[in-house]
């Protein structure tokens, strides 16, 4: 198992789902966490189960899409624990399902300037901090939609796709600094949001037929990935984009 012992992370998007577990993986690994969400309340419910389970771990609110809110989020996480190490780029949004024609520019906009600008702004901050620290490792959550299209998802394939390129761009120009940056591309995940927007649709049922492994992911098997890919076992991997998908490639 991975030891993060005497290293800082964060990790947005962590009030719930995929993120809640990347956090609570690092901590146990003996990170200390900055857990940072939109949601305050559901980032504090993250760092104290934290805490209950021994770990280390601050709470803050981050709009990704808001450059001064990711510049405060990072210095705040340094000024706490006085470094960081590893970053987990996990906010992020899904746009509704409508064709592009039929699709109003303000939320292509919406959607662009959260899933892809966001993790722009997350990297341009966290690269310095990481520099510091004399280099670490970071991963972006892109989605199987970063790598093949979906129906009717025209802003978040695009911006998935995006975030998978920015993850190659930001691997070759900061290797030099000692900066691994990787991208993880889940599959569907089973968490309580997607049980309520999937409720009878009988969308699950459908991307289990479709995948080899007859069945969803869980956030603790994204989790691992990401953990992994953060970890010095992987410490010859950058610019790489990990599916975790139970081998469904459409």
């Amino acid at each position: 198992m991975s030891d993060f012992t005497d290293r800082v992370g964060l990790v947005t998007g962590a009030g719930s789902g995929i993120g809640r577990a990347i956090a609570a993986g690092l901590a146990r690994r003996g990170a200390a966490v900055a857990v940072l969400d939109l949601d305050e309340a559901a980032a504090y419910g993250t760092a104290e189960e934290i805490a209950e389970a021994g770990g280390r771990a601050i709470a803050a609110r981050v709009d990704i899409a808001d450059e001064d809110s990711v510049r405060s989020a990072i210095g705040r996480t340094v000024a706490e624990f006085g470094q960081l190490d590893v970053a987990v780029n996990n906010a992020g949004v899904p746009s509704s399902g409508r064709q592009l024609t039929g699709m109003r520019a303000q939320e292509w906009d919406r959607v662009l300037r959260i899933n892809l600008t966001g993790t722009f702004f997350c990297l341009k901050h966290e690269i310095p901090a990481l520099r510091r620290a004399g280099g670490g490792a970071i991963v972006n959550t892109a989605s199987g939609g970063g790598l093949h299209a979906i129906p009717l998802s025209p802003a978040y394939v695009a911006g998935k796709h995006g975030v998978v390129g920015l993850t190659k761009a930001a691997a070759v120009d900061y290797a030099v600094d000692g900066i691994r940056v990787n991208a993880v591309a889940p599959g569907m995940t089973r968490t309580a949001h997607l049980d309520r927007a999937t409720e009878g649709t009988g969308m699950i049922a459908r991307h289990q037929e479709l995948t080899p492994l007859g069945r969803l992911a869980t956030p603790d098997e994204i989790a691992d990935a990401a953990v992994w890919l953060c970890s010095d076992e992987s410490s010859y991997i950058t610019g790489t984009t990990l599916s975790v998908d139970g081998g469904r490639r459409t």
